[in-house]
């Protein structure tokens, strides 16, 4: 993907599944906006440190959030809710 590319991504989400936030080899994405339709968890991970460093018990949005993400740190939104949720995020390609 070109510098300056949008990354969107709108899907469902089952219970206790996770919709992960990772570019390819070599790309860094800033994920500006994340949306959630029901509770949720957000985790930072290298995939296999974890770390949750965001939680909500709604649906809800994250909005004006630069969050850096690459292939080796990346963050997954989990779902808690009890059900499939649709979860998203936006942002845009900046390596």
């Amino acid at each position: 993907m070109a510098i300056g590319s949008s990354v969107i991504t709108h899907s469902s989400v089952a219970n206790s599944a996770v919709l992960t936030i990772q570019p390819t080899a070599g790309a860094v994405w800033v994920i500006q906006n994340l949306y959630m339709g029901g509770a949720w968890e957000i985790h930072r991970t290298d995939g296999t440190n974890d770390i949750t460093i965001m939680a909500g018990v709604i649906a809800d949005s994250i909005q004006n959030r630069d969050m850096l993400v690459s292939n080796t740190i990346y963050l997954t939104l989990k779902n808690v809710s009890g059900g499939a949720i649709y979860m998203g995020y936006d942002g845009y390609v900046i390596a």
